[in-house]
């Protein structure tokens, strides 16, 4: 299974035909320049148009819940691009990581899940699959609830060779949704994550 963003030349009874591809930078992330025509709602062909598409991969996202304890586990790690809030730049996130090439999604939230917070997991449920920011990025996150026992969260993690520095907080439900709800957490895959356990937290516990 192949998890690598892909634009595809269609035919014009689609309503989109690629004209280029060019590659303006390839490094960590890629950064690509598109020419195309697609049909227009109010008929016919647009004329040529530019857009540069920025190339990241996908991305897999776990919501690590304890449904016994009724607790989540939050990761805490900078992030450069939060410079440009006046917010802290060490953002507290669900656990996260990269597809790479072969990999399955419930895989790379397995690995994940270990890496960034020391934890196994109970079972694993699918929440959604979404487009990050389809304006700019090809980028799709999975995003999971992994069923975690809380009682083994704690410590430093991540991965030396990628220059990682993760810390593990363990917190109730209600101050999770409490810090959504004020703007302390404001990083759109964990407000997501959150707000699906808002909808569901009923189902989840008459379940147990």
């Amino acid at each position: 299974m192949s998890e690598q963003p892909v634009i595809t030349t269609f035919d014009a009874e689609s309503g989109f035909s690629l004209i280029s591809k060019k590659v303006l930078y390839k490094g960590f992330f890629q950064l690509d320049e598109y020419t195309f025509k697609h049909k227009l709602f109010k008929g016919g062909w647009s004329g040529e148009v530019t857009r540069e598409v920025f190339e990241r991969g996908n991305a897999v996202v776990v919501l690590p819940y304890d449904p016994v304890r009724d607790e989540m586990v939050l990761i805490e790690q900078i992030r450069v691009p939060a410079l440009a809030t006046t917010k802290s730049i060490w953002l507290l996130e669900l656990v996260a990581g990269m597809i790479e090439p072969g990999e399955l999604p419930e895989q790379v939230a397995e690995r994940e899940l270990a890496e960034e917070a020391g934890l196994s997991l109970l079972g694993l449920t699918p929440i959604n699959s979404y487009l990050v920011s389809p304006g700019g990025t090809t980028e799709r996150f999975h995003l999971f609830w992994g069923h975690v026992d809380t009682t083994k969260a704690s410590g430093i993690h991540g991965l030396e060779h990628e220059n990682e520095d993760i810390r593990v907080h363990v917190v109730s439900r209600e101050q999770a949704y409490e810090w959504v709800n004020n703007g302390r957490i404001d990083n759109a895959s964990t407000v997501l994550g959150i707000q699906w356990l808002m909808l569901n937290y009923q189902k989840i516990r008459d379940a147990l």
